[in-house]
């Protein structure tokens, strides 16, 4: 039960696997695209289609090598592909819809655009507009959902539809020239979508890619729509990212630790159960029981890549996507006999990972955990107590990634290489992920208009670890638990005063000195209780120091 309580958070990734897949059979990669992919690397320049090798540190010599590849170009990109990655011609995802009140419109900034997200009730579908009225730039996410189901701005009272028309302008006089028809009383609209539980927007509010869906739609993950998985997905802001003059992408921390499976039994020993690896061969082994991994960077192009971990396979769809197989994929054992096709089902996790570039300095982790073996856990344990258990995940190595950024801010990206040693195969899709960075994108976000000089310093650990703000005010499940503990919280405390009162005013009227005990003790279960719970509340739901010495 533990274990599906506590499932594994955004830096598991598996070491091994039972099955031998194939990259065409590969679940992971949804089949139409991965021929595309095939067809499109095949079709193209031999430089665009990279098979990368990276040579393992088992002798003198070959360590030797390896020194020289990974210092010097242990990914071999090639050059002569032309063309950048344009930030700004992709979908992002924004939030999940569970986390979304179709009551209220909700601000959100992704690629430094601030944005409001509202529920149209009249075309049924969630907006995305520019956070910023026509009339006086006030913040619309700061407005109401008016009774016709129209966004008002709570400055002036302005109202608009999901076309972002003005329909209602309550200083212009009645009988007098219709100015709310006016373009420039329109709010700005950007092209939007749900898909797979999430709201996705296009970033750009030309007209001309008001039908781009028609065109290019998100990358689509049919587990998350499957009703035989059950879905377990989260939200959280997060303190990793760098300004544009530093060289270092806002994002690239982030997703760059959730593509190193080597970290997880060190950084999050004591918090996550990990299988433990026994080499042959191996004279000296520690208590966390970390190993090689084996990694190879099998196809890469300008839209991602596809990389293998031992006999599994994850992908990266740029610029936000990473997805692949977890530690529980693996055949189900059928008890009795039954169909040929029950036999053929797999028992699979997978874990979903959406890295969105909010400003410099920040960044957004939407995180999905599917799984199709003991769905019916999640009927009885409610969503914010996985929550708590994978917010312990992310902040276990928060401090230690934020500190990272610096140094390598500090060094120069351009010169990660040299300031980083990166000798083994372990290594291999971070490698890829930053070289990525450098060939399609001059090693950084495109934030455009957006400026920031330098980093700012680093904050107290409870500010930089803050659990409220950087999830809880932003999931609903989390929230509500939140309100709940606290009004039994507070229940608990009038409830000892109570049972107190009771005793003080009544000492005599009680006819034995047991009643009496039993009174006073209820009253100290209850105070002591809530005063549990008051702990219990700021470690999960507001900040839990993490000491890597005492675990």
């Amino acid at each position: 039960m533990e274990a599906l309580l506590f499932l594994p958070s955004s830096h598991l990734l598996p070491t091994s696997s039972s099955l031998p897949i194939t990259i065409l059979s590969s679940p992971f990669l949804p089949h139409r695209r991965l021929l595309r992919l095939r067809t499109r690397l095949s079709s193209s320049s031999s430089g665009s289609r990279i098979r990368i090798s990276h040579l393992s540190a088992t002798s003198s010599s070959s360590t030797t090598a390896t020194t020289t590849t990974t210092e010097t170009a242990a990914i071999p990109f090639d050059d002569a592909d032309e063309g950048k990655f344009d930030w700004y011609s992709q979908w992002y995802p924004v939030a999940p819809v569970a986390d979304l009140d179709k009551r209220a419109p909700h601000a959100k900034t992704v690629m430094g655009l601030d944005l409001v997200v509202w529920w149209d009730r009249a075309a049924g579908k969630w907006q995305v507009f520019d956070d910023r009225c026509p009339h006086r730039l006030a913040p619309l996410s700061e407005g109401r959902i008016d009774p016709r189901g129209r966004l008002q701005c709570v400055y002036h009272g302005w109202c608009f539809d999901g076309n972002g028309s003005c329909k209602y302008i309550p200083q212009a006089p009645a009988i007098g020239p219709p100015v709310h028809t006016s373009n420039k009383a329109c709010a700005a609209v950007y092209p939007s979508i749900e898909q797979n539980k999430v709201v996705w927007f296009w970033p750009s509010t030309d007209p001309q890619y008001k039908d781009i869906i028609e065109r290019k739609r998100p990358p689509f993950i049919p587990e998350l729509d499957d009703p035989s998985y059950t879905c377990t997905m989260g939200i959280r802001e997060l303190p990793y990212g760098s300004p544009v003059q530093t060289f270092l992408p806002s994002y690239e921390v982030l997703i760059e630790n959730l593509m190193d499976p080597a970290h997880v039994p060190y950084a999050h020993y004591g918090i996550m159960k990990v299988p433990r690896r026994v080499e042959p061969g191996r004279a000296e082994a520690d208590r966390e029981g970390g190993g090689p991994v084996d990694i190879t960077i099998e196809e890469s192009s300008k839209s991602g890549f596809l990389a293998k971990q031992n006999l599994k396979y994850f992908s990266f769809v740029a610029p936000c996507l990473f997805y692949g197989p977890g530690s529980n994929d693996k055949p189900i054992k059928p008890k009795d006999e039954r169909p040929a096709e029950a036999h053929q089902k797999q028992r699979r996790f997978l874990l979903i990972f959406m890295c969105i570039p909010v400003s410099p300095g920040r960044s957004r982790l939407i995180y999905a955990f599917q799984r199709n073996f003991a769905v019916w856990v999640d009927r009885f344990v409610p969503r914010w107590i996985y929550h708590v258990g994978q917010n312990l995940i992310l902040d276990s190595d928060l401090y230690l990634l934020h500190i990272e950024e610096r140094r390598i801010a500090k060094a120069g990206l351009p010169n990660w290489q040299k300031a980083c040693y990166l000798p083994t195969k372990s290594d291999c899709m971070v490698i890829a992920i930053r070289n990525w960075l450098r060939k399609y994108s001059n090693y950084q976000v495109d934030w455009r208009n957006i400026t920031s000089e330098y980093l700012p310093p680093t904050p107290p650990k409870e500010q930089l670890m803050d659990r409220y703000w950087s999830h809880v005010a932003q999931c609903s499940s989390c929230l509500a638990a939140l309100k709940g503990l606290k009004v039994l919280k507070v229940s608990l405390q009038v409830l000892s005063l109570a049972l107190i009162g009771v005793v003080a005013a009544a000492k005599h009227s009680f006819t034995s000195a047991i009643t009496r005990t039993a009174v006073v003790s209820a009253a100290v279960l209850c105070f002591v209780t809530s005063q549990w719970l008051s702990h219990f509340i700021k470690k999960n739901f507001y900040f839990h120091d993490y000491n890597h010495a005492f675990k």
